[in-house]
């Protein structure tokens, strides 16, 4: 071999070690998270957390609350997600009490209100990131063409005025539909509540299997009153729809999104950076943008058009009641009144 030939290898091999090195220094760890987080804002949670994380990149796997952990339940002996992330605190009670995650005190976890915080487990294994808030919406253009008067409780909606007009999210497939349902039970106790549901029933038209799509038909003209969460209500009014969104006088329920690291996962430091960031107070603040309770005190400020009284509405909702008696509820909801359900 000559001299220049050699001189060529030399600089083909040396090109290709910089490659390989370059390759392997820069390539990021996909992070495969499990959410019910809405989906209009898994990009802009993307954006944030990877502009400070460059070397993880985050695959979501979104659905609604119900579905995501029957998902979760039907994978438990061979789970997938690194990490399940912005889902019912009351799933991850259900799911932790089947050993499903490992425990892990993020970065910070002590500045958060102890209410979101697994209180079973040390360290734990779910944490809070903010609380999502059952509401009505109510449009009141669509009102008005039935004359239908603004309700003011959960049992106004009882009224034969309401009959049809009225549409909320399927419990089984619903986590806000879960949080109306075991919340109404606490509220009232089992027997006034499922007579309450008996007769909410009759004013029904359909039950959807999305927490925010009674609300987006209600602002969309499709329904004039939809049984939904106060953030997706907001949000609507804020564009521009003809919405009042309701917070009952008899109390709302109100779930945590939460996050919990899987315990069988192959990429334990990236799920360890996220459960970081989830608990900063820049994430907090990122929270309230349109949240109104978030897990960091001293952060949250007031959010346009969510009902002024609606945090002193919140019931004191028990996580670890509704999570063991979440099948009970959901097998005696199905059989009463899943023949208005939407298709799946």
């Amino acid at each position: 071999m000559s001299k220049i030939h050699r001189v060529i290898l030399n600089v083909i091999i040396g090109f290709v070690t910089f490659v390989a090195f370059c390759g392997s220094s820069f390539a990021k760890t996909d992070l495969l998270v499990y959410t019910a987080v809405e989906a209009d804002e898994l990009a802009m949670f993307k954006a944030e957390f990877e502009s400070d994380y460059p070397d993880i990149n985050i695959s979501w796997v979104r659905d609604s609350t119900g579905i995501v952990t029957a998902k979760l339940l039907a994978e438990k002996d061979n789970p997938q997600a690194d990490i399940v992330w912005g889902l019912a605190a009351t799933s991850l009670v259900l799911l932790a009490n089947e050993g499903y995650f490992q425990g892990y005190a993020p970065v910070g976890v002590d500045a958060l209100d102890p209410l979101f915080v697994d209180p079973a487990n040390n360290p734990p294994q779910w944490v809070g990131q903010r609380a999502w808030i059952a509401a009505v919406c109510y449009n009141t253009v669509e009102a008005a063409k039935h004359n239908l008067p603004v309700p003011s409780s959960w049992s106004d909606l009882t009224d034969p005025a309401y009959a049809g007009h009225v549409i909320m999210p399927n419990p089984n497939s619903s986590g806000t539909g879960f949080l109306d349902v075991s919340s109404w039970i606490q509220i009232w106790g089992e027997e006034k509540a499922w007579a309450f549901m008996d007769a909410l029933h009759e004013n029904i038209s359909r039950y959807t299997h999305s927490g925010s799509k009674p609300c987006k038909l209600a602002a969309a003209g499709e329904t004039p009153i939809g049984i939904s969460f106060a953030y997706r209500g907001a949000k609507s009014k804020n564009a521009g729809a003809p919405l009042e969104v309701i917070a009952p006088s008899e109390g709302v329920g109100w779930e945590v999104e939460a996050f919990g690291i899987v315990h069988n996962t192959k990429n334990l430091d990236a799920a360890k950076k996220l459960a970081d960031w989830s608990v900063t107070r820049k994430s907090n603040e990122i929270y309230n943008q349109e949240y109104a309770v978030v897990a960091m005190p001293g952060v949250a400020k007031p959010v346009e058009n969510f009902p002024p009284d609606i945090v002193e509405k919140m019931i004191n909702n028990d996580f670890a009641w509704a999570a063991a008696n979440r099948m009970a509820i959901l097998a005696e909801w199905q059989k009463r009144y899943d023949s208005k359900s939407d298709p799946k």
